[in-house]
């Protein structure tokens, strides 16, 4: 099955929906984002990479309040695309309860499955210094 203008809009709202599920809580809901074998890489933050949708809820629940009250998806790019698998980059902006706010780059795996496009695999990239770190001190 060819990729299609409407896959692209598929795999879009499927990276705006990420926010939507956490923010409300609605962890319940994550096979709705995630295929059941997710790689959820946060190794860059300091944790091991988390196996399964059964994972990232329990770390969602064990980080708590610690949980932005909001995240934000844009600047997606969709890149190696064949028709059921596609590489997505995108940034993520996360507004924390005390209004600080960080910013990350996702690096995202979503495949096509029985239930629609998924993402297979993540990796979460903070965003600490300017222009990649290749700038001037």
């Amino acid at each position: 099955m060819a990729f299609t203008p409407e896959d692209r809009t598929a795999v879009t709202e499927l990276l705006a929906l990420h926010g939507h599920l956490f923010d409300a809580g609605e962890l319940d809901r994550l096979d709705e984002l995630f295929t059941v074998d997710v790689v959820y890489d946060v190794t860059d933050f300091g944790g091991p990479p988390l196996r399964g949708v059964t994972a990232i809820r329990d770390a969602a629940l064990a980080l708590g309040a610690g949980n932005p009250v909001a995240h934000h998806v844009t600047n997606v790019v969709l890149t190696e695309v064949t028709d059921d698998r596609v590489h997505v980059l995108s940034k993520g902006l996360g507004i924390n309860a005390d209004g600080t706010s960080g910013s990350v780059t996702y690096e995202d795996t979503v495949v096509r499955g029985d239930g629609g496009w998924r993402i297979a695999h993540r990796k979460v990239v903070a965003r600490r210094v300017p222009l990649g770190g290749k700038g001037g001190a």
